[in-house]
């Protein structure tokens, strides 16, 4: 029996050594097979769903450690199907796409086919600007690539579109509207952001090469940074199942579409290629050991030149496709992006030799997309930057109290919007300067030297006080400057407003009431204002029958908007030239005049200033 039980455990024993061996020997391979959520990972999932945002890769560059680019990803690659994101997936950029389209720009500079300073007018001989400094500063190649040729950003149609397809041509963009291209400001002294201006960029690129823009820049920028899973060519979700479908508010899916001004905004992917483009820009530009870009132009990306408050020294601000960018306590070179269901940023720290690609497969207007940002800025371990010490200005602060407006704006035909209500006003306090935004917290701007303040949240220099050539004062962030608007001005503006508005809400109430009790009778004077008005809102609902993509096209709901707000005023005339003639008794008449005479007087404010009639689409 013992012999038995001993050749029984000896058995055993050689059994369990064996078993033992194999499964020390299959470990490692277990252990690498076993999915282990990395703690960036982690937290970038829990960001994601705190946000209610569907997914997003990422990379992050460190030259320190190798590799030097490492990608990831979390979320979700389509909500409807609930396939997970992975890091191979491609993506889209939005307007990150014009960082490369600036490099691509620089490669021919560098190649001596460009110069920086060429005026536009002599590479695109077709293109007229309406620029009252022509004879001094015309728009120059340098100013596109700045975002400081005082152009409009884009129209409405340029953007939003159905009409736009793939293979259209550039020139199309520029086609409609009539008339030259108006410049709003001196060219190269105010940054102002121009999606129409990198349209301009992408004529360029073919004016030089011969070529269309997309397959010279694949081929001559993309090709030799080895960006092989990118390209400039438009991808839908149809043609590619490697790309990302994008979403709008609470994940609704929605697949790409073409635009005309393309070059501002159309790239497609990955993470792992924006790495390498990311570590490109911050080496001394050569590929293989052979120049590709002039490092002095990868230098000055980023670098504000000749504006006026880059002159009054504020560092901040934009140039040659980047933008000097100054949150969470470092200092970087960044560019955002937005687009059909996407926001994305890229962001350098040439000194430390650091990088981040982040592309989010959502576009949301609640969603706090710099909590993502700030966990990769901590993942690459960036060193914070002390504060800007407080310093006494060198200018009379009281001088520069006031009310101040955006000037140039962004949309030209949202002038009279952004000056009645973005407007900002400027107190002192001490030697601190408060600024309140008319619907915004006011903050506290500390004095850094000179004319220059810091805004609490700032590492550096963000804002400055300076005065144009003309005398007029004005204030700058290096991304938006503001000039002193006259108190009197604005506050005619807001009557303006409110009057018109309360004459609106009188007319519109006065109409449905009128019309439910059948006491609207063609005979009164108030009958085609309160139509007019009626008619006014019943065009609303039909936006809500078409696609967004659709807001720059002429459709039945932008022309009834067109058609409507051309009527309001005649309608207005026409009552109150009636009640004059007929001269009501009564005081429901006299308020109707009332009301009548302030719709009248708002809707030829909105006329002087190009808003009437709303005219969405281009003919």
């Amino acid at each position: 029996m013992k012999q038995r039980l001993a050749k029984i455990s000896g058995a055993t024993r050689g059994w369990l050594c064996s078993t033992a061996w194999v499964l020390c020997s299959m470990l490692p391979l277990v252990l690498h097979a076993t999915p282990r959520t990395s703690p960036l990972t982690h937290d970038m999932a829990a960001l994601l769903k705190e946000e209610e945002l569907t997914g997003a890769v990422w990379a992050t560059v460190d030259a320190d450690v190798s590799p030097a680019i490492t990608v990831g990803a979390a979320g979700l690659k389509h909500a409807r199907t609930g396939q997970p994101l992975t890091a191979e997936d491609r993506v889209h950029v939005g307007s990150v796409a014009k960082t490369l389209l600036a490099a691509g720009i620089l490669r021919l500079v560098s190649q001596g086919r460009l110069q920086l300073d060429a005026p536009v007018s002599e590479l695109l001989p077709d293109i007229k600007f309406d620029n009252p400094w022509a004879s001094s500063d015309p728009v120059r190649l340098r100013h596109l690539l700045d975002h400081t040729a005082g152009l409009d950003d884009a129209h409405l149609w340029q953007i939003f579109s159905t009409q736009a397809q793939p293979d259209t041509p550039l020139a199309d963009a520029y086609s409609r509207d009539g008339g030259a291209l108006r410049i709003r400001s001196r060219p190269g002294t105010r940054f102002s952001y121009s999606n129409t201006g990198y349209g301009l960029l992408g004529r360029i690129v073919e004016a030089v090469t011969g070529e269309r823009y997309e397959r010279y820049l694949d081929a001559h920028l993309l090709r030799p940074l080895e960006m092989h899973d990118s390209t400039f060519g438009f991808v839908s979700q149809q043609d590619d199942p490697r790309l990302a479908m994008g979403h709008l508010e609470e994940s609704v899916p929605h697949a790409a579409a073409p635009m005309y001004l393309r070059p501002a905004s159309q790239l497609t992917t990955t993470a792992e290629d924006m790495g390498k483009f990311a570590r490109f820009l911050m080496s001394d530009g050569r590929i293989g050991g052979a120049a590709f870009i002039d490092a002095a132009l990868l230098r000055a990306m980023g670098q504000p030149a000749g504006t006026e408050a880059a002159q009054a020294g504020l560092t901040a601000g934009y140039g040659l496709g980047l933008q000097t960018r100054d949150r969470h306590g470092v200092v970087g070179l960044c560019h955002g992006g937005s687009t059909i269901g996407y926001r994305a940023m890229l962001c350098l720290f040439p000194e430390q030799q650091r990088a981040f690609f982040l592309s989010i497969n959502t576009d949301s207007e609640t969603a706090d997309y710099g909590a993502l940002d700030k966990r990769l800025i901590e993942a690459l371990d960036i060193t914070a930057a002390a504060p800007s010490p407080a310093t006494p200005a060198n200018v009379e602060i009281a001088n520069w109290e006031g009310f101040y407006a955006p000037v140039p704006n962004r949309f030209a035909s949202l002038s009279w919007i952004d000056t009645t209500l973005n407007f900002a006003q400027l107190k002192q306090n001490g030697s601190a300067l408060r600024l309140k935004p008319a619907f915004a917290p006011g903050v506290m701007l500390t004095p850094v030297g000179g004319a220059l303040f810091r805004a609490p949240d700032r590492v550096m220099a963000s804002h400055v006080l300076l005065k144009t050539a003309s005398g007029t004062r004005t204030f700058s962030t290096g991304s938006q400057s503001y000039d002193r608007i006259p108190t009197v001005k604005l506050a005619s503006l807001w009557l303006s407003l409110a009057l018109g508005m309360l004459g609106l809400l009188h007319l519109l109430t006065a109409g449905v009431v009128r019309l439910l009790m059948r006491r609207l009778h063609v005979s009164q004077p108030v009958f085609l204002p309160n139509l007019g008005v009626l008619a006014l809102l019943l065009t609303l609902p039909l936006f809500f029958g078409q696609s967004f993509l659709q807001l720059g096209d002429l459709t039945l709901a932008s022309g009834a908007l067109a058609v409507t707000t051309a009527a309001l005023p005649l309608t207005m005339m026409a009552g109150l030239l009636l009640h004059l003639r007929r001269r009501p008794a009564g005081r429901p008449a006299f308020i109707d005049a009332l009301a009548m005479l302030a719709v009248l007087q708002w809707t030829l404010v909105l006329t002087a200033w190009e808003i009437l009639p709303l005219r969405l689409w281009a003919a």
